[in-house]
Order: structure tokens, then sequence, then C-alpha cells
């Protein structure tokens, strides 16, 4: 039996989707190669025990994704013009912490469908037309629904829709702060508010952070230092993994609500537990700019953002960024997301990514329990502690031969230093179990 057939798992999804996923995996890893010859899709069925139409349908999948191709009764070939693995296992991606897709089609059968929808309407659909530099009145009137419903006292006017999180914080910036201001924030943070700082010529002012993130007393002395500015990350923190409960929430609100300080909140994975706290906008509305979007919880294929400004003002103020860098964001992408949230689907692609995220963290636990690490048992990274930055450097090389993606501490530093021993591991993406599995062990014992 060739390797790739052991992999075909059918506890979840269509049965068709699994067998078109191992397939595909075993084309992108290399282990079938351009031109070898599939088995007969009768045969398969027999070894599988399903049904031959099952079968039919998995080929016929992976033939309009352009991997394989028919050759009468000569049976399916991977197409020769598969120049190689398409996707290197040995390389990570681009030091990204990236969702996991569960091991069935979910998401590129809701993208087809939606799309399929969407273009119904043929050369007059607006959504092939340019759109207004916050978003189209549709999009913006269903992200205002989806944060109303999650306690998030939102409307239309307050709305934009960008580029993903990146552009929101860019859009952000430029239009509240100026260079020489303050920012409160843990002292590892997002690399691309630390960008955006040096870009801007703003100072990050790091503050002490305990298990649920930025402790209200730190807060308070950084306000009362004369910052107005405070960024966070509330759920799952990027590196970090911490999460602040709702007594946390609710004191980090009532300190920038007595210094009038702005919260910039970055929610990038607030949806991702299935119990998600509330989040700090419902709390302090008038004050917070609250980001989510769909890069971190979904797939960074779409990417598309929701902005919420404190005011109707606030967000004509994005207007001119947004306009002046991106123009808008993709019109066909925020429909598509749109959609997702009238029909429900947004929620069930979230869960997929969630569940598999969880059948990850089962992994990490069952390898990496005896180290010093932080990680939410429903996101897709982890913060290990080494004994010394050369042995975190060590690790780091090690664990990107597996496809994983291991980041060193002093990125995420708004105060670099030479003596941080610290890794963000991501372990989405598109690596698969075996393969992550492989690679834990491996670290258990070269960690250890």
């Amino acid at each position: 039996m060739q390797n790739w057939l052991s992999l075909i798992m059918f506890d979840e999804g269509p049965k068709y989707a699994a067998i078109s996923d191992a397939i595909s995996g075993a084309i992108r890893s290399g282990e079938l190669r351009p031109g070898e010859r599939l088995p007969a899709q009768r045969k398969l069925a027999q070894i599988l025990g399903v049904d031959l139409t099952t079968v039919t349908r998995a080929y016929g999948l992976l033939s309009h994704s352009g991997l394989i191709e028919g050759s009468g009764k000569l049976g399916s070939f991977v197409r020769n013009d598969v120049d190689g693995p398409i996707f290197d296992g040995t390389r990570n991606e681009n030091g990204m912490n990236v969702p996991p897709q569960p091991g069935f089609n979910l998401l590129s059968d809701a993208i087809r469908t939606a799309t399929s929808k969407l273009l119904r309407a043929g050369r007059h659909s607006p959504i092939l037309q340019y759109q207004p530099g916050l978003g189209n009145y549709a999009d913006r009137f269903q992200a205002a629904a989806a944060l109303s419903s999650r306690g998030i006292p939102s409307n239309v006017e307050q709305m934009a829709i960008v580029s993903g999180a990146q552009n929101a914080l860019h859009a952000i910036v430029t239009s509240i702060l100026k260079p020489g201001d303050r920012i409160c924030c843990a002292h590892f943070v997002y690399p691309g508010i630390i960008m955006l700082a040096h870009r801007h010529r703003l100072k990050l002012s790091p503050i002490a952070v305990d298990a649920e993130g930025l402790v209200p007393e730190a807060l308070d002395e950084c306000l009362r230092s004369g910052v107005r500015f405070i960024y966070v990350t509330p759920t799952n923190d990027n590196p970090t993994a911490l999460t602040m409960g709702i007594d946390r929430r609710a004191a980090i609100s009532a300190i920038a609500r007595q210094y009038g300080a702005t919260i910039i909140e970055d929610d990038a994975y607030g949806l991702l537990p299935s119990l998600p706290y509330p989040p700090i906008a419902s709390i302090a509305a008038e004050s917070t700019w609250y980001i989510t979007g769909t890069s971190k919880l979904i797939s960074p294929v779409i990417r598309v953002a929701h902005v919420r400004a404190p005011s109707v003002r606030h967000a004509t103020m994005l207007e001119r960024d947004i306009c002046r860098t991106t123009v808008m964001a993709p019109p066909l992408n925020a429909a598509i997301v749109t959609m997702w949230l009238r029909q429900g689907t947004y929620d069930q692609l979230v869960a997929g990514v969630r569940s598999e995220s969880i059948q990850r963290q089962r992994l990490v636990n069952r390898h990496l329990a005896a180290h010093d690490y932080i990680a939410h048992p429903e996101g897709y990274h982890l913060w290990l502690k080494a004994r010394s930055k050369v042995q975190a450097t060590t690790i780091s090389e090690h664990l990107r031969a597996f496809g994983l993606s291991a980041v060193l501490g002093g990125v995420f530093m708004t105060k670099p230093d030479n003596i941080d021993a610290h890794i963000r591991i991501s372990v989405g993406g598109a690596i698969s179990h075996d393969r992550l599995e492989r690679a834990l062990s491996s670290l258990s014992e070269f960690a250890g």
C-alpha cells in the first residue's frame, strides 16, 4: 500500500474530500511525482471500502484543481507540469502564524459556493466595480450586525472594511497618532505594531504582564506618565498565548476611561475559543478601536478585516488613509465574508479551524508536557522557553527542517536584548498531523 493511503481519515467530513486531501498532500509533498499513475478508481474504492462514485468525485476534484489528469483507459496521472513539490514541507510560511484547516475541503467549498453565487449577476455585479473607501453599505451593515451580536454596540457609519488587520492598524495609527506619541503595550508584542511604531516614529512603552496579560497597576503607572494610547490583543495573544479574563478586561477598561486613553484592540483570535470572553470594546465602546479579521480566524487567502471606530467621526478619519494606500478592500473578498456572516458559514469555518487547533494542541501536550511553554487549548501557536538564546536559535533552525514556523522571541520584543530565550512555534498551516507529531517528538528530545 502506498504511504499516502494510510493518511486517509474518514472520521470527519465527506469521504471524497478526505481522499482528495490525501492525494493532494502526497503530490504537494513530492511523494507522488509528476507523471506517476494513481490507482484505478474501482481498485481504490475496493481498498478503501467506499463507493466508486466517492472515488470518482475525489478524482474529479483533483482534476479540477489541476493536479491530476485522466488518460482514458490508461487511468489517472499526476500532471507532468506539476514541477516538484508544490508545498515544500521543509519550509515554514515566512514566519507567519497561519490557521490550520480541517481535514476536508470546508474552506475551498465555501469559497467556490460563495463566488459562484456572487458572480451570477455577470458584468453588472456591483462587486466588479470600485467601492467606497470604507466599504460598501451592505458589507459595513453586516459587519456592524456581527459585532453588535457580540455585545459591541455598532452602527454602519462606525465600520470600515479593510484589507486585513495590518492595513487596519496602519490606517488607525496614521489617523490618530503623531510622531513622538507613546503606546502602552506588553514587552512581547505583535511585530506589525513594532514596524508601524518605527515607521511613524512612535514610542512603545512596555509594561509588566502576568498570566492574564497587561497588569492593571502597571497600566495605571504608564498612563499616569502621560501616555494616552494602549495596544492589546486580549485573547490568545501573539506571541505569548496569554488571555485576559473578564475581570481583567473590565479593569483595563476602567483605567483607560479614568485617563481618557484610547484602546486599540487587535482581536485577531477572539472568536477561536468556543466560549469567548466579551471584547474590551463591549465594555469601553466609546474609547476602543476594535479590529477583527479572517486571516487568523479562517485563512489569509481571503484577508478581510472589520474595523469598528469609537465614533462616526473617527471612522471618517480612516477613509483618507485607506484611499491613499489600498484604495479599498478587495470587493469580492469583502462580499464573500458578508455572505458567510449572513448564512452562518463564517461560524462554521471558524469552528473548523478551532477543531483542528484543538487536535494539534493535544499533540503538543502529549510531547511537550514536561517543557516550559504556554499555549491556548484552542489556538495554534505556543510560546516556548528554552534554556538559553543559543539553544532557542538551535531549536528554531531544527524545527524549520520539519516545516514548522519557529520565530525567535526577539522578533516580538519592543526593546530587544541579547539573552531572551523564547520561541513562538506555530502548529498551524499546511503541516500534516503525522509530520507535526514527528517534529514535536524530535523537539521533545532535542530540547530535553
